[in-house]
């Protein structure tokens, strides 16, 4: 990679330098040159002095060499054709701009693997301090983590289009899991709540939507403080769409800190949630709810339990509401009138569906 970023620098350059300019690495090997002919070619192996020499530049067979690269170890050197100054300001120009760029690209390239393993849980706990530190990687920011879920495949790359919307690479960082997740780890301020990153999600989900034209998920982890907390952010994220996906089916966009009651019954065991229902269900199972039935108890929860404004959403009777929850109070013994009763039928419910999915654990 390190040759085509060079080779770009270079033919940029051409215009403003009139002169044959190009880089070695520490074989003597011109891996990118102005002159394309001569890429590939093997220098003189005394040319590979600049590596070991304190010297500031040296000549060689007309040209102006001068290394760059790490402080301690310089991997590259540039060449400028020529003896004079000129050449040698020309060399000293280009092994800073080309060291700068270098250095860029590979904070860019080490930043996001080492965010991609600390969302995994791939690095060591200890290590994480050290190689952030490292990569000056800011870790007292407040950061949230967004899980993107393609629901199709799609030939466009949607990385790219994402990474686009969040340009600022040393901030935000968008990072390929697999063929349909894509997360992106966006740095915030204290200003923002819950509200303000379920509209930056909608805004991604909407721009993949209308350049893809494919459906997406998108679940968002708390805001943490810390980078070795963007692990349990990420599977926070992960949680939320599994969660979204057994009891609110229809939305696109879903908050870990909004899952409410969903969350609970999500880290419950499966054991447990049979034994509950049993428990529930004494006098028969709520398997013998009809549609009919099961619509109704969901309108009297929209509603709050209020009974008219239920028969009117229904278009029924009042009496004839009143007598579906006698109905209901008889096959279950409970009556959805009472407020005690009605939460625990609620949350019977949602065991049930949350049963019937056999969600993914993370």
């Amino acid at each position: 990679m390190s040759n085509r970023l060079f080779q770009g620098v270079v033919h940029q350059m051409t215009d403003s330098i009139d002169r044959t300019i190009g880089v070695i690495d520490e074989t003597g090997t011109v891996i990118s040159c102005s002159e394309l002919g001569k890429i590939g070619e093997v220098l003189s192996s005394s040319v590979t002095a600049i590596f070991t020499d304190n010297s500031d530049h040296i000549v060689f067979d007309g040209n102006t060499f001068k290394s760059f690269g790490a402080h301690m170890h310089p991997e590259y050197a540039v060449f400028v054709s020529g003896d004079d100054d000129l050449a040698v300001k020309y060399a000293c120009l280009l092994a800073v701009s080309l060291s700068s760029i270098k250095q860029y690209y590979d904070e860019k390239y080490d930043r996001s693997n080492f965010i991609k393993n600390v969302i995994l849980d791939n690095i060591l706990p200890g290590d994480i301090y050290l190689k952030s530190r490292e990569l000056r990687f800011s870790n007292d920011v407040s950061r949230a983590v967004f899980l993107i879920r393609i629901v199709e495949k799609v030939d466009i790359s949607a990385f790219d289009i994402i990474q686009g919307l969040f340009p600022d690479r040393n901030k935000d960082f968008v990072i390929n899991v697999n063929e349909t997740d894509i997360v992106l780890i966006k740095e915030i301020n204290n200003t923002i709540d819950s509200k303000d990153l379920e509209k930056l999600a909608r805004s991604v989900a909407d721009s993949l939507g209308s350049e893809l034209y494919t459906h997406v998920l998108v679940g968002i982890g708390t805001v943490v403080d810390s980078i070795k907390e963007l692990t349990r952010s990420f599977r926070e994220a992960q949680v939320a769409l599994e969660v979204g996906k057994v009891f609110d089916t229809e939305k696109t966009i879903v908050s870990y800190d909004n899952l409410g009651i969903a969350r609970l019954i999500y880290q419950l065991p499966t054991t447990l949630c049979d034994m509950f229902l049993r428990e529930v269900f004494k006098k028969g199972s709520i398997d013998s709810l009809d549609q009919e039935t099961l619509f109704t108890i969901q309108k009297f929860f929209e509603n709050n339990l209020n009974v008219s404004e239920t028969s009117r959403k229904l278009f029924v009777h009042r009496n004839t509401l009143v007598y579906r929850l006698e109905k209901i109070k008889k096959l279950t013994g409970l009556d959805l009138r009472e407020f005690d009763d009605a939460i625990v039928f609620k949350v019977a419910l949602m065991v049930k569906k949350y049963l019937d999915s056999n969600p993914v654990k993370y």
